[in-house]
């Protein structure tokens, strides 16, 4: 028997008036879905425990089946992980956002924050831009690290916890209330605006038309992670895709493999075949027992607030990930249960991550449920399957 999670980030959504009352999953055309839907079992699961915020590092610890109330460190320790960094007990990690904000006129804190993601600027542009700050921000005791896109690391040596606040929470408004206190943190955000926004690279990304990578911006913070080994925990030898440092962190903290795919960035335009044929090649030639799948693109058109490219996101991992999953595994000899959803939902009109329960679809190719014909939020609330503890779905995924 093969396993396989197809993790669709913020795939979940709320029902748009454009839409007619409908959300983005239902909008959406996934005939994959819809058919595996009349066939398997849909329900409801709750990846966010009750008190904590709603964001893709306790979501994804939850359906990888770690209680985030126990694992749970901070989301910037687990990048690190991935990043190849070697935290102290004393060590606190910082997410070093590279983000957009307005120049206007004014002081710095009159600014606003327009992306947070500098329009997925690339990760070669970024570690230049990375690589100006070091220089110009060197501090005793803080030392920045280079990762994928806009998504950086700051290390403070025998640091403090501070809760900041995440740049794609506060989208469109003025930063000065949002601010670190700790003048060290505040200095740095300030001077790397003077740094960045007269940047070669950004001078010619305006001049094309994209969003400059003007800022620091600090969020994340947690100490240094530890997790049960998940092949100890399950029995079962797994394997990552993903090209997010969050995710490829969580696999190196549970032990698990990391598969690297070519043109994978975490955007809209990522190589979706690739990450389908990688999964389908651990699972049938490379003999791993489950498969990670995690698409980013839902999650990062929700936080842009655009509908139409959320839509094409899903109608993307509907049938350029999961179609050719169940196609090669339809194809094979082997037995197999597939769970698809979303770790948390991420709706356009906000914006931002919310903590609601997500739905899910589990399918076993050797079983047929009375299932319902189509896969989305409002037939999903209507099943008896009601998962409070999300991070419990995943032994029933096992259970076979």
């Amino acid at each position: 028997m093969k396993y396989i999670i197809l993790l669709s980030d913020g795939m979940a959504g709320r029902p748009l008036e454009e839409l007619g009352g409908r959300t983005t999953l239902e909008a959406a055309r996934t005939p994959v879905m819809d058919a595996l839907a009349e066939e398997a079992e849909i329900g409801m699961a709750s990846m966010v425990p009750e008190g904590m915020a709603p964001g893709s590092d306790t979501a994804n610890l939850s359906v990888l089946g770690y209680n985030p109330k126990i694992y749970y460190t901070g989301r910037s320790p687990l990048e690190a992980l991935s990043i190849g960094v070697d935290m102290a007990d004393t060590d606190v990690s910082y997410r070093c956002n590279i983000v957009t904000l307005t120049e206007e006129e004014g002081a710095y804190e009159d600014q606003k924050i327009l992306d947070h993601s500098s329009g997925e600027i690339s990760t070669e542009d970024a570690a230049i831009l990375i690589d100006a700050v070091k220089e110009g921000l060197s501090r005793e005791g803080y030392e920045f690290y280079a990762g994928t896109s806009y998504r950086h690391l700051l290390i403070w040596k025998q640091g403090e916890l501070m809760e900041l606040v995440p740049p794609h929470d506060v989208l469109t408004e003025r930063i000065g209330v949002y601010l670190p206190e700790h003048p060290v943190f505040r200095e740095m955000m300030e001077k790397s605006y003077e740094i960045l926004k007269e940047h070669p690279i950004n001078v010619a990304r305006k001049k094309q038309g994209k969003n400059p990578a003007n800022s620091l911006w600090f969020w994340g913070a947690g100490t240094r992670p530890a997790l049960t080994s998940f092949r100890e925990k399950t029995g079962k030898r797994g394997v990552m895709i993903s090209a997010v440092d969050l995710l490829k962190g969580i696999a190196v903290g549970a032990g698990m493999d990391n598969i690297f795919v070519e043109g994978a960035n975490g955007g809209l335009h990522t190589n979706y075949e690739g990450k389908a044929d990688a999964a389908v090649k651990a699972l049938l030639k490379d003999g791993y027992d489950f498969a990670y799948i995690h698409v980013e693109a839902p999650d990062e058109m929700g936080h842009m607030g655009v509908m139409e490219d959320k839509i094409a996101a899903i109608e993307y991992v509907d049938g350029r990930v999961l179609g050719r999953i169940v196609d090669a595994m339809n194809a094979s000899d082997e037995d197999y249960r597939i769970l698809v959803l979303p770790d948390h939902p991420t709706p356009v009109c906000v914006r931002t991550h919310t903590g609601e329960p997500v739905p899910y679809l589990l399918c076993d190719n050797r079983t047929k449920q009375d299932g319902i014909h189509i896969y989305n939020e409002k037939e999903a609330a209507k099943s008896r399957h009601i998962w409070k503890d999300g991070y419990r779905l995943i032994d029933h995924l096992f259970d076979a």
